[in-house]
């Protein structure tokens, strides 16, 4: 085995940040702290300056000066036609946001609040059931004999499953004699579901982990 130190100080400061990670598993300590308060900080800032150029910028101002004729010279009256124009609308709803920093003015972000918890709303709500819904009862539509024995016994126990897992959450009738009993087939298919989705979880936080230590180990100490 030879061992490698690596040259690069980004990668130096990477390792001295994971290292101070996990410091955690000792105890609360202040580089545990200040790696964590990097991480969020940084993270922050790199969103926002993502989100400003990307979002900001591209769907709002760049359309907007075009409109208006900021790039071409244009008078404003003879760009009003352009559906772009209409971008002054959210445009003037972001800037009321910023009146919550007048006391007397702040009732005007409401207006904006408004606005954008019922499009999101709305859109979320279409979005969710074309892409969660419609799919899973897409998903659950499938034929329960195949030339594959394999295939249709996964089929049938798919099915029993989900049809238990919705008598489960049947409450208009006390869970008694067969709808007990599949009440309690039910609950069983959730804890299976459950604790399914807990180790994929799980694998996917360890997988996380084995990439820090390759880190450590081969790049950085440059263990071979």
């Amino acid at each position: 085995m030879s061992v490698y130190l690596s040259h690069d100080p980004g990668v130096w400061i990477a390792a001295a940040l994971t290292l101070f990670i996990f410091s955690f598993l000792y105890k609360d300590n202040p580089l545990y702290k200040f790696a964590e308060h990097l991480f969020v900080g940084v993270s922050a800032g790199y969103y926002l300056v993502l989100s400003f150029w990307s979002v900001l910028v591209a769907n709002l101002w760049d359309p907007l000066t075009s409109a208006l004729g900021g790039a071409h010279g244009s008078p404003l009256a003879a760009r009003l036609g352009d559906y772009r124009a209409f971008l002054l609308i959210p445009a003037l709803l972001g800037l009321l946001l910023f009146s919550r920093f007048l006391p007397r003015l702040a009732w005007l972000s409401r207006w904006s609040l408004a606005v954008i918890i019922g499009v999101y709303a709305g859109l979320k709500t279409t979005g969710f059931a074309q892409g969660d819904f419609v799919a899973q009862v897409q998903g659950s539509i499938q034929p329960l004999w195949t030339a594959s024995w394999a295939t249709t016994v996964s089929a049938w126990i798919f099915t029993v499953g989900l049809l238990t897992t919705l008598v489960f959450f049947y409450f208009s009738r006390e869970h008694k004699g067969a709808l007990g009993v599949a009440s309690r087939a039910g609950m069983y298919f959730l804890m299976v579901s459950f604790g399914a989705g807990y180790g994929y979880t799980v694998m996917s936080r360890i997988s996380l982990l084995i990439g820090r230590l390759q880190f450590l180990l081969h790049t950085w100490l440059g263990v071979r």
